[in-house]
C-alpha cells in the first residue's frame, strides 16, 4: 500500500478517499504518525502524558483527514500540523486543571532557534545563580525560588500570555502560536515580547 500511494500528494489521497477509497486512511495515518510523536514529545514540557499526547494527536490528524478542504486550506500538511497542535494543547489544558503548573519547563524560556549576537537573550538558567553547591538546603533555596517565579507568572500573566508562553516553550514561533489559538500573528507577537518583559522583571 506504501508504494502504492507513495507517489500521489496527500491532496490527491484525500480527495481518492472521499470518493471510496477507504484504506487510503490508514496510509495517511500512518505517514503522520512520527509527526504526532514528534509533537507530543515538545508538548510533554507541559505536564501532560505523553501517550495521551500521543493520542490526543492521533484524533487531531484524523478530524484533519475528516476536515480538510482543499479549496479554503493551505496544504494538507500545514492544515494536519496545526489540527494535531490544537488537539495537544487543549488535552494539554485540560490536564492542567487537574495537575500544578510544572514551572521547570521555564529554564528554555528565552532559547530559540534566532541568533541575536551581541543582544542575544540570555536563557533562564543562565539569568539564576550558577549551583555551587548541591546539598539539600541549597535544593530547597532552589525550589523556593521556582515556586515563588511560578506563583508570580500566575499572577502577573494573563491567561492569553499564558497560553502563548505554552506554546512557545514547545518551540513554536509566534506565528505558529498564532494560528494554534486563533489569534492575529501581531497580537501574539506583542504578548510573546510583553511576558518575556514581565519575566525578566520578576528575575
Amino acid at each position: 500500500m506504501e508504494q502504492e500511494y507513495s507517489q500521489v500528494s496527500d491532496e490527491e489521497l484525500i480527495d481518492r478517499l472521499r470518493n471510496g477509497e477507504g484504506r487510503i486512511i490508514d496510509y495517511i495515518m500512518d505517514k503522520y504518525k512520527n509527526l504526532v510523536r514528534s509533537k507530543a514529545r515538545s508538548m510533554y514540557i507541559l505536564g501532560a502524558d505523553n501517550e495521551d499526547l500521543i493520542q490526543e494527536g492521533m484524533i487531531g490528524l484524523f478530524k484533519a483527514i475528516r476536515d480538510y478542504d482543499c479549496g479554503r486550506d493551505a496544504s494538507f500538511y500545514t492544515f494536519a500540523d496545526l489540527c494535531i497542535s490544537r488537539q495537544m494543547y487543549t488535552a494539554v489544558q485540560a490536564s492542567r486543571r487537574q495537575k500544578h503548573w510544572p514551572l521547570n519547563t521555564y529554564v528554555s524560556l528565552y532559547s530559540n532557534s534566532r541568533s541575536h549576537g551581541e543582544n542575544e537573550e540570555m536563557e533562564l538558567a543562565e539569568a539564576l545563580p550558577p549551583d555551587q553547591d548541591l546539598n539539600p538546603e541549597t535544593l530547597f533555596i532552589d525550589r523556593e525560588r521556582v515556586e515563588y517565579l511560578e506563583s508570580q507568572i500566575d499572577k502577573e500573566l494573563s491567561s492569553f500570555e499564558k497560553q502563548v508562553l505554552d506554546l512557545y516553550l514547545t518551540g513554536m514561533s509566534y506565528s505558529q502560536i498564532a494560528k494554534v489559538l486563533g489569534r492575529e500573528e501581531k497580537s501574539t507577537d506583542n504578548a510573546l515580547q510583553r511576558l518575556k518583559g514581565k519575566i525578566k522583571k520578576m528575575l
